[in-house]
């Protein structure tokens, strides 16, 4: 890394989406006087009487929630998207000012685990890979409708990142038209792969490896590291090694290695200021679109708030939203960080072989 990157105030490309991060580490000297927040206190009960995602418990739309005993999903009783949407648009004095069309789609909810007291970094390996199944079997059966063209697995955890239950669970919305972030990321990865005739990913991932700079976690089938173009303080991407599209065209082992991917990173984070880290986490598989997506490379986001211990979080304002993204701790501090607490946490940090 040129020495000038680490204590000067630089920008940072972001191939993915084709847009530049402003870095300040000159920053992390100044004195904080910003708000604070309260630590969640862990939860305790492996069941809960009062929470709707626990088996046998009434939800708020009236439906009762079975025994279930490993994995349970359902259509979300407060769906943001509707299937059933009449087909319409409008634009106002024909300026392409005032704008809008209709949206359908399918909003659902994955419960993890019928424990209420569990997450991801404290569920086992197999429990997670029960979980990845189910990512992928949701994912298959929601792309291949005519009416939807991508599907968007995500999990946001912790009330910092607007959880609304503990219980472990995700949600999965599968929309009509291709999602914003989706669109950027697909139009950067073709026009690379058009140009350098391989995957902007897997081309990304085989230099973090080979740097290692980045690199906190990894094992046969994928490596977790915090990008180059990082926005949030301990953000991570997880890359797999054999570039695809989907969960679906990922062999036992990988999927197997994707459950213990996923445990690293979640029980890194929850080292990093011995708390229960919040983050949102979300799959980018291809688009579901009836078109082969060779430029494409699977991969998974997480992005957390916190910045400089429990209590204090990030806060995309200012010049944030009205310039750029900005961040002041350097992407490999990071690294360096989440290699530490993966070290406590038990995780593996050993080369690829």
């Amino acid at each position: 890394m040129n020495p000038l990157f680490v204590t000067t105030p630089h920008r940072r490309y972001n191939p993915l989406k084709r847009e530049w991060v402003l870095v300040s580490p000159q920053r992390t000297q100044r004195p904080w006087q910003g708000q604070m927040e309260t630590t969640p206190a862990p939860v305790a009960l492996q069941y809960d009487p009062a929470c709707y995602l626990c088996p046998g418990n009434a939800r708020a739309g009236g439906e009762t929630t079975p025994q279930y005993d490993s994995t349970f999903v359902f259509t979300n009783d407060y769906a943001a998207l509707k299937p059933d949407v009449p087909a319409g648009s409008m634009d106002e004095g024909g300026q392409g000012l005032l704008v809008a069309e209709s949206e359908s789609g399918v909003c659902r909810v994955i419960c993890f685990s019928p424990r209420h007291d569990l997450t991801l970094a404290k569920m086992e390996v197999a429990e997670i890979r029960k979980v990845v199944d189910v990512w992928d079997e949701q994912t298959t059966e929601l792309g291949a409708r005519e009416d939807i063209r991508y599907v968007q697995v995500f999990e946001n955890r912790g009330a910092m990142m607007g959880a609304s239950n503990p219980h472990p669970h995700g949600q999965v919305w599968a929309t009509k038209q291709i999602p914003n972030e989706i669109v950027a990321e697909l139009g950067a990865q073709k026009a690379y792969y058009e140009t350098h005739g391989r995957a902007l990913l897997d081309a990304y991932r085989e230099l973090e490896v080979a740097q290692g700079e980045r690199v906190f976690a990894q094992n046969d089938s994928f490596v977790a590291l915090v990008p180059f173009w990082a926005v949030w303080p301990f953000e991570v991407m997880v890359l797999p090694v054999r570039p695809v599209t989907s969960i679906a065209w990922m062999t036992e082992m990988e999927r197997d290695d994707l459950a213990a991917i996923l445990k690293a990173v979640t029980a890194t984070y929850d080292r990093v200021f011995e708390t229960p880290f919040p983050y949102s986490m979300g799959l980018h598989p291809a688009p579901f679109d009836g078109e082969e997506h060779p430029e494409w490379v699977f991969h998974l986001h997480f992005y957390p708030p916190l910045l400089r211990s429990a209590t204090v979080r990030k806060f995309m304002v200012g010049y944030e939203l009205l310039g750029s993204p900005q961040r002041d701790i350097t992407p490999e501090s990071a690294a360096g960080t989440l290699r530490d607490a993966a070290g406590r946490a038990g995780v593996s940090v050993r080369p690829l072989a």
